[in-house]
């Protein structure tokens, strides 16, 4: 991994003229629910918890690496039965479809893609998913999907990647395209999973089922729930995850005397109809929408 500017921040697309597969497989262990394979390169060490719950269609990867390279690019890479000229890759209130294939200069600049939570290879009724929580390069050539892990740069500062990492990726296998399949959901489920904390009891009772807001379209994602900057209004934004218009029904788990859409400042610009707690709401291909509740 030698890149042609900038050593810390550029992947160059010459690093797949040299590889070496990371086999040496120095420890291994069975797990409740998996294995744990422990690996050595050169002078590092890859440390694996291979996870298969049975009330996952995940394969979780939790890994800590002691990182100890000089320009060297470590990937994780899985070769697929998938045949599709597109990939599709999650970006911030969307996703963008990048080629597979490298048939003109313009595919061959796109051999490394950033991502945030996910990356998804599918044909008709069938494809696969790559998860991470901290891992925002990936790739698929023809029909392997591989992840971006660590780099080892040495410029400007030479131990910038040394020493001990640990994150998380996951294969997603799935019937359908991503949407289908719920990738978007199984992207915010690797990244912030639910924490349950024990607390006292207390008086009073608390409901079976509780949601501070539900939707009923698994198109449009609920991403933040936030006390208002200036005042005591409750501000929740929402948006269209799929590439298409979408409609759907809010259900409010508090009471409210008003609905605005607003905008990222939270200024309201437009008063919404409201029936009790439910509040129905119409979004665009990958609209963001902003909505501010009156207490």
């Amino acid at each position: 991994d030698y890149p042609r500017e900038y050593d810390a921040w550029e992947i160059s697309s010459y690093y797949k003229q040299k590889k070496w597969n990371v086999d040496d497989v120095s420890d291994e262990k069975a797990l409740p629910n998996g294995f744990e394979i422990t690996r050595k390169y050169q002078s590092s060490t890859i440390v694996q918890k291979i996870t298969i719950r049975p009330d996952s269609k995940r394969i979780d990867f939790a890994t800590d690496v002691d990182w100890n390279e000089d320009h060297v690019l470590l990937k994780a890479s899985f070769p697929t039965s998938v045949r599709s000229h597109e990939a599709t890759y999650d970006i911030q209130f969307g996703s963008v479809t990048r080629p597979t294939v490298r048939n003109t200069p313009w595919d061959q600049a796109k051999f490394e893609v950033c991502a945030h939570k996910w990356a998804d290879f599918s044909e008709f009724g069938y494809g696969v998913s790559i998860i991470n929580d901290c891992k925002y390069g990936h790739s698929v050539e023809d029909n392997v999907m591989t992840i971006s892990l660590l780099k080892a740069a040495t410029y400007p500062w030479p131990m910038a990647d040394r020493e001990k990492h640990s994150f998380t990726y996951s294969l997603y296998p799935h019937t359908g395209d991503f949407r289908e399949a719920g990738t978007v959901q199984q992207g915010y489920a690797v990244n912030m999973p639910l924490e349950i904390s024990e607390i006292p009891a207390q008086s009073g009772s608390l409901p079976d089922v509780y949601s501070v807001i539900s939707c009923d379209n698994p198109a449009i994602v609920t991403e933040t729930i936030k006390k208002a900057e200036d005042d005591g209004c409750v501000i929740v934004r929402m948006y269209e995850s799929f590439g298409g218009k979408a409609s759907a029904r809010l259900e409010i788990g508090f009471d409210f005397r008003e609905v605005y859409i607003c905008d990222l400042l939270e200024n309201s610009l437009e008063r919404l109809d409201s029936d009790g707690r439910t509040v129905d709401v119409s979004l665009s291909n990958f609209e963001i929408l902003t909505l501010k509740f009156v207490i």
